[in-house]
């Protein structure tokens, strides 16, 4: 770990000469072992050269993750993946060609070389191409495969800005890469393909069902308790959670919560509420979150973060649609603690 605030370079495509001077330090912190948070399209990384076992244990030990929550690796592009995988299977492909570069993550069979503690131990490997010009410039530049968790101190929130990765982050990572907010906004889905049928591990950025349109129906992944090592990371209880405690209530308690937040207020709580309609509402945080899962998946964690730097004890959480493709954000939403989502 640093003894000193991360150094933040903007990376901006737009800006050529300033833009290659970033990604050339960031490469060469990278190619030494040391730690980088760049952006992607989902939510910034903590990148470590993946098949270096020292690199990969700073990454545990800035983030405070325990061992038995596996890493994704970021590559280039499709071309590389026999480096990291044993088997590629003709499912395998055809996912790869359909949504790489994107916030697909495949789990396939790993080569030797992925060292133990990428993978949890297992015998496979998590791995994807991603989207973002800085991460896919960073790791051309680099010159190896990076593996890269979220970058933030395990369960809590994560970031999709730099200045997220600062204030959890900010002394234990080298250097930051500003490539402003994640379009995206929440992690990858994560489906394993080493075996002979599709398994989704954690819904994200891509939608179930337009990878099912694909490869037809994908089988859902068993629960993992204790200390058993996952398949896919984001599969523990509790994870991208605020320090508030988050309250569920339905559209038609608006009214009765409305009331409740006041009280709260006058009482001097610090509450917060993240609602599709909040004309009328008084809290210490208040957002009105894009009735669209997509919107809502980009706003999410930047609202998340918004409770906690506002120092919210408390906040109100308006029930999702029931809908297939609100899947990935219901699924955040109860491991950062929202009972019944």
């Amino acid at each position: 770990m640093t003894a000193r605030p991360a150094r933040v370079l903007l990376a901006d495509p737009a800006d050529p000469a300033a833009f290659a001077a970033a990604i050339a330090a960031a490469a060469e912190i990278l190619r030494r072992g040391g730690l980088v948070a760049f952006p992607t399209e989902t939510v910034y990384g903590l990148g470590a050269h993946a098949l270096d076992p020292e690199a990969v244990a700073r990454i545990y030990a800035a983030k405070g993750r325990p061992s038995f929550n596996p890493l994704i690796v970021h590559l280039a592009d499709a071309d590389q993946l026999s480096r990291l995988a044993r088997t590629v299977s003709p499912l395998a492909q055809r996912l790869a060609a359909a949504f790489w570069p994107g916030p697909l993550t495949l789990v396939l069979p790993r080569q030797p070389v992925v060292p133990d503690a990428v993978t949890a131990g297992l015998d496979t490997v998590g791995v994807r191409v991603p989207a973002h010009p800085v991460a896919r410039a960073l790791i051309a530049a680099a010159g190896l495969p990076i593996a890269a968790p979220s970058a933030n101190a395990y369960t809590r929130v994560s970031p999709t800005t730099a200045a997220h990765v600062l204030a959890q982050l900010g002394d234990r990572v080298e250097l930051v890469l500003d490539g402003g907010p994640a379009a995206v906004g929440i992690e990858s889905t994560v489906v394993d393909v080493s075996g002979e049928r599709p398994v989704l591990l954690r819904p994200g950025g891509i939608a179930a069902e337009r990878i099912e349109a694909l490869v037809g129906p994908l089988l859902r992944a068993a629960a993992v308790a204790g200390d058993a090592p996952r398949p896919a990371p984001g599969m523990v209880d509790r994870h991208y959670a605020p320090r508030a405690r988050l309250q569920p209530f339905a559209a038609g308690e608006r009214p009765a919560v409305w009331q409740q937040l006041a009280e709260l207020a006058a009482a001097g709580r610090r509450v917060g509420l993240l609602a599709f309609a909040t004309e009328g509402a008084r809290a210490t945080e208040i957002r009105c979150m894009p009735g669209d899962a997509a919107g809502y998946a980009r706003e999410l964690y930047a609202a998340l973060h918004a409770l906690d730097s506002a120092g919210c004890e408390l906040a109100y959480v308006e029930q999702l649609p029931v809908e297939r493709a609100w899947e990935a954000v219901a699924d955040r939403l109860r491991r950062a603690g929202l009972p019944g989502s």
